[in-house]
């Protein structure tokens, strides 16, 4: 029984390694310069510890492609549930922002 839930486990920890290798080693040498709180890395630590390897992954790969020089910046929570219409086999709507980020210009 323990065997199966490690198993179960063993592909988020396979994500989530090198997410926290990078934010305690090239993080700190390059400067913490995020546009978005929680940071990219934080963001995706957290979407993969609580929705899993591949719901949250793709919720990973989402946040990090908007992460640019002409994308938005302020508050992006992981979200608490799933988004709608999001199933394993449209995975690219696990990346879809649902609103826009606490902080982003209100006037737009």
């Amino acid at each position: 029984m323990i065997l199966l839930r490690l198993a179960a486990r063993a592909p988020a920890f396979a994500l989530r390694a090198p997410i926290i290798l990078y934010r305690y080693s090239l993080s700190m040498l390059i400067g913490r310069k995020c546009r978005y709180l929680p940071t990219c890395s934080e963001f995706a630590d957290a979407a993969i510890a609580r929705h899993g390897a591949w719901a949250g992954g793709w919720m990973a790969a989402g946040r990090v492609c908007r992460c640019h020089p002409w994308g938005g910046d302020g508050f992006d929570p992981v979200p608490g549930e799933l988004p709608s219409g999001a199933t394993w086999s449209r995975p690219w709507r696990y990346a879809r922002r649902g609103e826009r980020p606490i902080g982003e210009a209100a006037d737009a």
